[in-house]
């Protein structure tokens, strides 16, 4: 950077500004509409470099042993901030809906085979998240074109570095899941002696009150029984896949349980951001797929997708699938186990 030390920048030097405006191709002598298209697109990766930042800092906190208690709250304000940048992005394809049509035409051929499938930072952020390969559509490795691309030059192939270096380290989702496994479940600390025990007798606890609301709703109808017993079978396939308990299905379980206990208020806000996140992400891919369709219908895709019909699909994408699947397992308060060992959560009393 130009200029002079640290703290005597002029506001163009500090943000680089004269080398940022001049990376919009206008020496190519681009349409309005052109270099529309080109600062909507860069301003989307300007804000993917930020997002892989927030979501690495979340990553390298969760994959602490142990976490440090003090530093959730501070994970909590990096999903919280990513959130916010993804709606912050939803909204900007309304910026991009003001291009007609007939004026995307006039320079979509210009693009060649250019396309935002080949967005490396997007890859990387997904592969950080922890999105797999097998629920991408046709399970498509996330590297493939990119170290198709290596061949092209040495930023290819430091791009393909970079992309191969995120695969290597755990994932956020990871990160999370093995944090929420050691979550105490009803006063007991996991690896202790007995856990496995205690946490058995919880998640049979609670599938014994599932199973009891689901036989109460099942009624006359032979139809909506069947629909509770598939919901029950449902649940304990959750909880025990194995026929034994999952003890991160069990942790996320308690954590959103007992949602109110003092010792769980930062966990509960944390699994709530995350949520939040996944949910703003598939928002914005949502408001992508409209966006492409109102101006170019159903075209082929410059890099030779199926165009709408495969951003649609990905707005199906999930990554945090069992922060979801919980919800739907859940007994209401007057139902669930007894508290056990309430004191060591914050409570002063058992009493629910």
């Amino acid at each position: 950077m130009s200029g002079g030390g640290h703290g005597d920048w002029t506001y163009s030097e500090y943000l680089n500004l004269h080398e940022l405006l001049d990376l919009q191709g206008e020496e190519r002598s681009i349409s309005a509409d052109e270099m529309h298209f080109i600062i909507v697109h860069q301003t989307f990766e300007l804000w993917f470099k930020q997002v892989i930042r927030e979501l690495s800092e979340v990553r390298d906190i969760l994959g602490q042993v142990p976490v440090p208690e003090d530093e959730i709250p501070r994970a909590v304000e990096h999903l919280g901030r990513t959130t916010e940048i993804f709606r912050l992005m939803a909204n900007q394809w309304t910026v991009l809906e003001t291009l007609t049509p007939q004026g995307f035409l006039a320079f979509r051929d210009g693009l060649g085979s250019a396309s935002g499938f080949e967005s490396f930072q997007m890859r990387e952020f997904e592969i950080l998240l922890g999105l797999e390969d097998s629920d991408r559509i046709g399970g498509v490795n996330a590297l493939e074109a990119f170290r198709k691309m290596a061949s092209r030059g040495e930023q290819h192939e430091k791009v393909l570095a970079r992309l191969e270096e995120v695969s290597s380290k755990s994932s956020l989702a990871e990160s999370l899941m093995l944090w929420v496994e050691r979550t105490p479940i009803m006063g007991s600390v996991f690896g202790s002696e007995n856990d496995d025990e205690s946490v058995l007798h919880y998640v049979d606890a609670h599938l014994s009150a599932h199973k009891g609301i689901c036989d109460s709703a099942s009624g006359s109808s032979e139809m909506m029984a069947a629909r509770m017993k598939a919901s029950h079978e449902s649940a304990i396939s959750f909880l025990k896949p194995d026929g034994m308990p999952d003890r991160k299905r069990a942790g996320l379980l308690f954590i959103e349980s007992y949602r109110e206990l003092p010792l769980l208020a930062w966990p509960r806000k944390l699994i709530d951001a995350v949520v939040e996140l996944e949910e703003s992400m598939v928002k914005w891919r949502h408001s992508h797929a409209r966006m492409v369709e109102r101006i170019m219908g159903r075209r082929i895709g410059t890099g030779g997708t199926s165009g709408v019909d495969y951003l649609d699909a990905t707005s199906e994408y999930r990554i945090f699938k069992d922060l979801w699947a919980v919800r739907t397992i859940l007994v209401k308060p007057q139902k669930r186990p007894e508290l056990v060992n309430s004191e060591f959560y914050g409570y002063n009393s058992a009493k629910e």
